[in-house]
């Protein structure tokens, strides 16, 4: 049971998220108990109807990417001048979801929100999965996948060094440097967790296999001292990465003097919804975890509220997002502007765009209420849709604007077809699966983090 106590607030602190009290669950060492259990314990039915299924979708994509290594992105119905379709769309999609992990990981840290740690161990995960399906997207729509080292500095013998002006030299260093920092992040939080998985099992394999990650983690005063220390320097250093990523994405259609692209509000426009897509897919997984492993303890329904909060504030900020697009077509003045803004409304691809607008900006209005916030399966279908309407608000942004070049001589329309479908389904598959074995063979909660913070409340602190 939940000790219900009132939080208090330091001097200071922001009152727009509630600090949540952590569970004590009885005995020292149930925490690690609990959470260990989700490994140490048989395998579950639904993990592996689950892993069966996200494999099947992740042989969906081997295929699909071996046919279109064979063939060429000819088989995607991109054509001239919408040369962007489902891939660039599905980039920008991914690495908004793993915006999230590195938020809740690194600024929550630095804000000392300490509700963080129910999401923070599987957030970062899904960082990382995340990316690494964004990742192949841009590889993919080369077309010539073998120069795609001529993006990064080499020695310049052939006169190919990449123009350092376009931002999408710039999106392969912040992706990269990205994906670098959350690894090392998430596995430094992680070593003390590998370390009681190592003392806890008698199996000499999981022994060994645990231990060798620990890397001879000892928990003494000196290696706490430094756990810390990097952490923290981590999170410094990662917490800009959360801005300046998806601001260089944003920049890639910012600077191009493209109908719908040309728009300064690009960048923080950008950030807030990947944050605002991240913390849905977060509140999704949470949900089913929490569920599936009797966690309601520990990922309390405080936490999930909290969560909620963030998705309304973010959201908040698309919407205005999209009022200020409406507003500069306006203001401009520019012919382009305004019939693109017209055709979204009324042109062949509008259904897209009004359920980018309903999903985006008006369901999520119900979480004003705080009923909504805690009704978790209520909840949940909200976030879900929070996720739709993003893919579509990137189909719009990125397949619509391209239809309308300067001169309607040129204009011509992508109609997706059965490559573009499978390549915007089966790479769910890759994430799931990664997903899926993380949960099985990692803890999903920092458990020396939750035995703190348990105690803590415990001691009345």
């Amino acid at each position: 049971m939940l000790r219900q106590n009132k939080p208090r607030r330091s001097p200071g602190q922001s009152t727009a998220i509630t600090p949540v009290p952590q569970p004590t669950l009885g005995a020292p060492g149930s925490i690690t108990d609990k959470i260990s259990g989700t490994i140490f314990t048989g395998t579950p039915l639904w993990w592996w109807i689950g892993f069966l299924i996200s494999a099947s979708l992740l042989g969906v994509f081997m295929f699909t990417i071996g046919v279109l290594l064979w063939r060429g992105v000819g088989i995607w119905d991109i054509n001239n001048p919408v040369v962007w379709g489902f891939a660039i769309v599905n980039l920008v999609f991914w690495i908004g979801i793993g915006h999230a992990g590195t938020f809740i990981s690194a600024v929550l840290l630095l804000l000392r929100q300490h509700w963080r740690s129910a999401f923070s161990r599987f957030a970062e995960a899904m960082t990382l999965f995340a990316l690494a399906v964004a990742g192949l997207f841009p590889l993919l729509h080369l077309g010539r996948l073998q120069f795609a080292y001529w993006i990064f500095p080499y020695p310049n013998t052939l006169l190919l060094n990449p123009n350092w002006r376009s931002p999408l030299a710039w999106d392969a260093f912040a992706i990269t440097v990205y994906g670098l920092v959350s690894l090392m992040f998430w596995y430094i939080d992680l070593m003390p967790d590998l370390a009681a998985m190592r003392d806890k099992t008698d199996n000499w394999f999981l022994k060994a296999f645990y231990g060798a990650l620990s890397t001879g983690w000892r928990g003494d005063a000196e290696h706490w001292e430094r756990l810390h220390n990097a952490s923290y320097l981590f999170a410094a250093i990662a917490t800009p990465l959360v801005i300046s990523v998806h601001s260089v994405v944003g920049l890639d259609f910012a600077i191009a003097n493209t109908v719908g692209w040309h728009h300064t509000i690009f960048p923080p426009y950008f950030v807030a919804g990947a944050v605002f897509s991240g913390f849905a897919m977060v509140i999704i997984v949470g949900a089913g975890l929490r569920r599936a492993y009797g966690l309601q303890d520990i990922i309390t329904i405080d936490h999930m509220e909290n969560a909620a909060k963030f998705v309304l504030i973010t959201g908040l900020m698309v919407g205005y997002g999209y009022l200020m697009e409406y507003f500069t077509a306006w203001y401009l003045g520019h012919e382009g502007e305004w019939v693109l803004t017209v055709q979204r409304f009324i042109g062949p691809y509008a259904p897209f765009y009004w359920l980018m607008v309903i999903f985006n900006v008006v369901v999520i209005q119900a979480l004003w209420f705080k009923r909504i916030r805690r009704n978790i399966p209520l909840l949940v279908t909200i976030c879900l849709l929070v996720l739709v309407g993003m893919w579509l608000e990137r189909f719009v942004i990125i397949t619509m604007s391209l239809q309308y070049v300067h001169i309607p001589a040129g204009w011509d329309f992508f109609n997706a077809g059965i490559w573009d479908w499978l390549t915007l389904i089966s790479p769910f598959g890759l994430f799931f699966t990664l997903l899926f074995l993380f949960i099985r063979v990692l803890p999903i909660i920092p458990i020396y983090e939750t035995e703190l913070l348990a105690a803590e409340e415990a001691g009345g602190h």
